[in-house]
């Protein structure tokens, strides 16, 4: 492979987004960042790893979206102005940290976590959000974590909104619709293999 190629995944719970993402990663052969990541960003901020999966991808409204991008610029981990900020947004900022400097060093995948957002200045970048119809995710839930459909359902909309919420609440756009991404797949339509041929196809075609 040549020049880097960035590829990040939103998507929704049960529509296998993750899927679609190792199928992408092991095609083009090249690695895949989910809970990967946050082990890296909290090797690198000096967070221990706990932290970051009981805070992960979970939105707060405890302080203002543009004081923590304005504090990311010139962001310090040993800085006074990052110290004195809530939790989850020193969990945001170590992330969004960790993300750009992976997509500096190398191609590869990266599921959820805002990283669209946090690449979007990247010209080596293709963002795709993955969906389905809600009855098929609910199956696929039902049958993951064995439990009732009906526990499916309530699971997926949970999932969704904390996704939804964090995602909006982080960056300047809104989770799931399809002006945020270049791509949006629907995995109810089509294969998760039909799913990696379109994304390679479109790359093939950004060029």
């Amino acid at each position: 492979m040549g020049e880097r190629e960035i590829y990040t995944i939103g998507r929704e719970f049960g529509s296998k987004g993750k899927e679609v993402g190792e199928k992408l990663a092991e095609r083009l052969g090249i690695k895949i960042y989910d809970k990967e990541l946050l082990r890296k960003a909290a090797k690198d901020s000096g967070f221990c790893e706990e932290i970051f999966e009981n805070h992960d991808e979970r939105p707060t409204n405890s302080f203002l979206y543009s004081l923590v991008m304005d504090t990311y610029s010139s962001m310090n981990y040993s800085a006074a102005p990052f110290l004195d900020m809530p939790l989850n947004h020193k969990i945001f900022l170590a992330q969004f940290d960790a993300i750009k400097k992976i997509a500096s060093q190398e191609s590869c995948v990266i599921v959820g976590r805002c990283a669209d957002y946090a690449l979007e200045e990247d010209p080596n970048l293709l963002s795709i959000f993955i969906h389905a119809n809600l009855d098929d995710r609910i199956k696929r839930v039902s049958q993951m974590l064995d439990i009732s459909e009906h526990k499916a359902k309530d699971t997926i909309q949970k999932q969704d909104k904390q996704r939804a919420s964090y995602y909006n609440y982080y960056t300047s756009k809104k989770w799931g619709e399809s002006r945020s991404y270049d791509l949006s797949l629907n995995t109810s339509k089509i294969s998760t293999d039909d799913c990696v041929d379109i994304i390679l196809e479109y790359r093939k075609r950004m060029k």
